[in-house]
């Protein structure tokens, strides 16, 4: 089967309030990148999309997602590595934590460090953050995964998951 994938973490102030990090990660991608959105939260978007796409590797709770969803994601994080130049082999947790301070700077008006093992292309980084370029599989990941949500929320509390009689277990309270 192989090894299992590095364990990326998120800050605490990643994803504030959150009972379900995961839950609102979803949440708050599709949100980011199916509009127009600021740099900052175009950042933060970012790490949690590093962060999902590390996590749907071997968290159980994404055995109810549409298995499309992982291949998905793998595509936005592509996607977003090149559109933001960041280093190829560059470690998931290295990513997230650049892409969250780069959120915490932008957020208060200040240049983001970049460090230049993770963005190597700064230049790029704060272009692609700054504009509304089309993230297409960025755009379908983030989609995907709040439509498996949703329907996964669905069955599970009109009684349509598995077993047909109220819920399907798992992946959220």
């Amino acid at each position: 089967m192989g090894p299992l994938p590095p364990v990326v973490r998120l800050p605490p102030d990643a994803i504030p309030v959150a009972a379900d990090p995961m839950r609102s990660a979803i949440l708050s991608t599709a949100y980011t990148f199916n509009r127009e959105s600021s740099p900052s939260e175009r950042a933060r978007a970012a790490a949690l999309v590093e962060y999902l796409t590390n996590d749907y590797r071997w968290d159980w709770r994404w055995a109810e997602y549409t298995p499309s969803t992982g291949g998905a994601l793998d595509a936005a994080r592509v996607e977003l590595h090149a559109a933001l130049g960041i280093a190829p082999g560059a470690s998931p947790q290295a990513v997230v934590d650049g892409l969250m301070s780069a959120w915490r700077s932008l957020e208060r008006g200040n240049a983001p460090p970049l460090p230049p093992e993770v963005f190597v292309q700064p230049s790029l980084t704060m272009a692609s953050l700054s504009s509304t370029v089309p993230l297409p599989a960025t755009r379908n990941a983030t989609s995907m995964m709040e439509r498996e949500l949703h329907r996964i929320d669905t069955e599970r509390y009109s009684g349509g998951g598995p077993g047909g009689s109220g819920g399907g277990g798992g992946a959220h309270p």
